[in-house]
């Protein structure tokens, strides 16, 4: 029985918050989104050359390896080195980009409007960081010990989601009569710390107690 190269046995995994598959790269602004989105979540691959069903078309030119280069040097703020790995399957030929961890989060990707935005993983989608997250990323950079006791805000956050299971920034804002900002640093602290968890239901954002 045939093996199968070790990209087809990726491609069977499917698409996930680390692997995307993109049938061609023609824009590298938009490809940036991606590439900054794995580098301030566990990191990630794409596969170039692959349609969204996850069968393989190849790519036509060299213009690919451009594009990911052009991206992570111009359109990433930090930069970011994208890894690419060239393979030929069935005669077809498929880029394997790598891109690692970022040790400087947040990561910023350059948009059409020449304005810059931070994207997150979440399952297979790359989506622009709310305020909640952007300040995750930023702790992320930081050596915390943990968290010994909660501050006042902290407790009343945990007692409203003790008592409402599931709840969005806006409720919070709602039922505890407290300025956004306040609430939002506070969420993304017992984020960080993993008291939290982030849920999303068409992009909106939801926080749980993570227990």
């Amino acid at each position: 029985m045939k093996m199968l190269h070790k990209i087809q046995r990726m491609i069977a995994l499917g698409e996930s918050d680390t692997l995307d598959f993109k049938q061609t790269i023609s824009d590298a602004s938009k490809i940036a989104k991606t590439i900054v989105a794995f580098a301030n979540h566990r990191g990630g691959t794409l596969l170039i050359g692959v349609r969204d069903n996850g069968t393989i078309c190849g790519i036509k030119s060299e213009d690919e390896k451009y594009m990911l280069e052009l991206a992570g040097n111009f359109y990433c703020q930090p930069k970011i080195d994208v890894r690419v790995a060239e393979h030929i399957i069935d005669k077809k030929t498929v880029l394997e980009a790598r891109i690692e961890p970022g040790a400087n989060k947040p990561y910023y990707a350059k948009n059409e409007d020449g304005r810059w935005w931070v994207y997150h993983r979440v399952n297979d989608k790359s989506l622009q960081a709310s305020p909640v997250i952007f300040q995750v990323l930023k702790k992320q950079n930081k050596t915390n010990l943990g968290i010994s006791t909660y501050s006042y805000l902290e407790s009343e956050i945990l007692n409203e989601l003790k008592s409402n299971t599931s709840l969005t920034v806006h409720d919070l804002i709602d039922h505890l009569k407290i300025k956004k900002n306040r609430i939002i640093y506070s969420l993304a602290k017992l984020v960080h710390f993993d008291i939290v968890k982030v849920n999303y239901q068409q992009k909106n954002e939801y926080f749980t107690l993570n227990i």
